[in-house]
């Protein structure tokens, strides 16, 4: 299984920002489908963000035009940033790698994300 390592959670108040930062260990952003999820406590994993290999972009409702994911192919890495940051959006915030075809499905150890006064 390829490492990802994510990084950037943290505790921010209502309206900051946070950049959250998911890193592959091999050259394998640039030819998977890359994506954030998150699951808060009692809830189950949602996907908040998407990059399909062909560029297609998906976000969930409740984050579009807060949050942007990007990727970078030369680095390997995919980004997640979230701005105007709400109570709502606390979770573990998950990075996701996978093959187009699903010969692969590998995952991040998770992030904290608290957003809280």
């Amino acid at each position: 299984q390829v490492p990802l390592v994510e990084s950037g959670g943290g505790l921010v108040q209502p309206g900051g920002s946070l950049r959250l930062s998911c890193a592959a260990s091999m050259r394998i952003v640039a030819f998977s489908d890359t994506a954030w999820h998150r699951q808060a406590p009692g809830k189950q994993r949602e996907l908040v963000a998407r990059i399909t290999r062909g560029g297609s972009m998906d976000y969930a409702d409740s984050v579009k035009g807060r949050f942007t994911i990007a990727r970078d192919n030369a680095k390997n890495t995919v980004d997640l940033q979230m701005n105007s940051l709400k109570v709502e959006d606390t979770a573990v915030y998950y990075c996701n790698v996978k093959s187009t075809w699903g010969s692969y499905d590998f995952w991040g150890q998770g992030t904290q994300v608290t957003v809280s006064s």
